[in-house]
C-alpha cells in the first residue's frame, strides 16, 4: 500500500471516530499524477448528495507531460462506495456535529483509494490537551530510552 497524501491536519481538528475505505473516480492524468505523490487534501471534505459520494477541494497537481488532456486541479470527484455503505455513513454524518473528511489517498494494487473519516470538530481546549498528552508520552518514551 502506497500512500500518496496524508491529511495530518484531519487528526489535529477532528476526533476521528470511524472510518471506510472508498474508490475514487480519476481521469488519466490524474492517476498518473498521483503516482508522482503530488496530491493534496489540505481543506477538502466529503458530502453526501443524492445517494452519491463527492469529494471537494483535493488538489491534485495537473500531470507534468500531460498536454491539453490535463484536468483541473481543484475539480470534483466521484467516491465509489456501496449502496448499504453509503447509506450507514449518510445516517451517522448528519447527526448533529458530525463530518466527513479525507484522511489519506493512496493506492492499493493498481487502484487508487481514499480513506474517509466521520469526525467530531475538536474544541481549542481538546486540542491543548491533545498536544500536552503528545509532549509527556514522547518525554517518557525519551527517558525510557536514555536508561
Amino acid at each position: 500500500m502506497k500512500i500518496v497524501a496524508q491529511n495530518r491536519k484531519a487528526y489535529h481538528d477532528y476526533s476521528i471516530e470511524e472510518t471506510a475505505e472508498a474508490g475514487i473516480q480519476l481521469l488519466g492524468t490524474e492517476v498518473k499524477s498521483l503516482r508522482d505523490g503530488k496530491a493534496n487534501l489540505k481543506d477538502s471534505y466529503v458530502l453526501i448528495k443524492d445517494s452519491e459520494v463527492f469529494l471537494f477541494n483535493c488538489h491534485i497537481s495537473p500531470y507534468s507531460h500531460g498536454n491539453i488532456m490535463n484536468h483541473d486541479p481543484l475539480r470534483t470527484r466521484k467516491l465509489l462506495l456501496h449502496r448499504k455503505e453509503i447509506e450507514r455513513i449518510k445516517g451517522k454524518a448528519q447527526q448533529k456535529g458530525y463530518t466527513l473528511v479525507p484522511l489519506k489517498i493512496y493506492f492499493k494494487g493498481p487502484f487508487a483509494k481514499v480513506e474517509i473519516g466521520l469526525a467530531k470538530g475538536k474544541k481549542v481546549y481538546e486540542k491543548r490537551e491533545t498536544i500536552k498528552e503528545r509532549e509527556a508520552k514522547r518525554d517518557i518514551e525519551r527517558a525510557m530510552k536514555s536508561r
